[in-house]
């Protein structure tokens, strides 16, 4: 919480440097769109910009669509009646608010994209997320670094993609197989099943248990004379999934190690299976981080001012680049949790026991 104050000390501070007073800033009105509350990360995302938008003196409204996409549509639609100024719209599906941004346009309404970038709109004017073709590639390095340890290989592995309506999930991919395809082509990385592309791999809406399922598929039909070294995971829910099936064949018991297992968001049932030496590893996002950055994004806006980016190449939705401002991903494991994770105060060690 001190951490957040901190924060919103600065964004008053900021916005004085506007000429503006958080009495005048009470008067405008910022809706937040997130997705679910079935993860634990968009729930910290969410809280946190509200309480860093309160205590800098806006007028906020928060809201999840529990993954149903009508749910956000309306949410959505709703703010825009009730005289938002800005949007902060993390989409459930990309593709899908074509027709409401439409409207917040003609409302004038700015739009921020919040961490998963929406697609096949002009009126999406700034983006904030992280670097998401370094978390494929930190994920990546990881799983290799992992099974290197364990001998020189070749490596048999298995490859998940993330939820195929959510641009993210390519750029996880995309950037893990820069590092892993010529390994595959070298032969020193075997991708047992032939399962490869997020047309294949892909995980809807990044669903643990439907990540179990294909895993038991995979063990069944492919590896019952052989053993698994590693799985490239994008994200920790569907890496509890994939371990939760790997458990069920034995692995991680007797003389059948457990495989090197990636992830990402750093969440907490995932950080207490890297401890107990399941999961190997997850890539740390500090959305504290991101949604501050989200923050200042619309305080710019809400006062005339162009906000900070540092990319204005890389993400084109499918009508515009889209301008926008990239955080860095920390790769964790069990060397470093506790520096990365509790020295930031990121979480504490009551969460993580």
């Amino acid at each position: 919480m001190n951490y957040l104050k901190k924060i919103a000390a600065g964004l008053i501070m900021v916005a004085s440097t506007f000429g503006t007073s958080s009495v005048l800033a009470a008067k405008e009105y910022v809706g937040i769109a997130m997705p679910t509350k079935s993860s634990a990360r968009w729930i910290t995302d969410g809280s946190s910009m509200k309480q860093l938008f309160e205590d800098a003196g806006y007028k906020v409204d928060l809201q999840y669509a529990e993954d149903q996409i009508p749910n956000q549509l309306a949410q959505i639609e709703n703010m825009i009646v009730k005289g938002v100024n800005v949007l902060v719209i993390a989409p459930i599906d990309g593709t899908t608010l074509t027709n409401v941004l439409a409207d917040a346009h003609a409302s004038g309404v700015k739009v921020i994209s919040y961490d998963r970038l929406i697609k096949n709109s002009p009126y999406v004017d700034y983006y904030a997320t992280f670097d998401n073709f370094k978390v494929g590639v930190l994920q990546a390095k990881s799983l290799m670094s992992g099974m290197e340890k364990r001998g020189k290989g070749p490596y048999n592995i298995e490859l998940f993609g993330g939820s195929p309506d959510d641009n993210n999930a390519y750029f996880f991919y995309n950037g893990a197989m820069s590092v892993l395809q010529p390994l595959i082509d070298s032969g020193k990385v075997k991708v047992v099943s032939g399962q490869m592309g997020m047309d294949k791999v892909g995980t809807l809406r990044w669903d643990g248990a439907t990540a179990q399922a294909r895993m038991d598929n995979l063990l069944s039909a492919d590896y019952t004379n052989k053993r698994i070294d590693g799985v490239l995971s994008p994200y920790d829910g569907i890496s509890i999934g994939i371990l939760s099936s790997l458990k069920g064949v034995g692995y991680g018991s007797g003389d059948m190690p457990m495989p090197i297992v990636t992830g990402q968001d750093a969440e907490i049932p995932s950080i207490k299976s890297i401890i107990a030496g399941e999961q190997y590893s997850t890539i740390f996002k500090d959305t504290r981080v991101l949604a501050n950055e989200a923050v200042n994004m619309a305080q710019a806006i809400l006062h005339g001012v162009k906000p900070q980016v540092n990319d204005t190449k890389t993400y084109n939705n499918g009508v515009k680049i889209v301008p926008s401002y990239l955080l860095q991903p920390v790769t964790v494991d069990k060397s470093n949790w506790k520096k990365v994770l509790l020295g930031s105060g990121y979480y504490t060690k009551s969460q993580i026991e």
